[in-house]
């Protein structure tokens, strides 16, 4: 199945804990809703610190209209 790939950014001095903490509520959502095989990450750099989840594409619907992340691909395979 095809995997996507969704980012929420955090900016400021605190946005390194703002998104460990973020990621803590990802995984109470995946729960919830039944996610399945999905993979989180911080990213950092020096303007901001980006949030990552990386899922199946079934559950595209279910991520994007609950938590409105600011980007999404699609994950190429190799």
């Amino acid at each position: 199945m095809p995997r996507l790939r969704f980012h929420w950014d955090f900016f400021g001095p605190d946005a390194l804990i703002t998104a460990q903490h973020f990621l803590k509520h990802l995984d109470q959502f995946c729960d919830r809703e039944g996610v399945r095989d999905y993979q989180h990450a911080i990213t950092k750099n020096p303007v901001r610190c980006t949030a990552v989840l990386e899922c199946d594409e079934q559950y595209l619907k279910v991520v994007r209209d609950a938590l409105k992340p600011v980007r999404g691909e699609r994950v190429l395979e190799e």
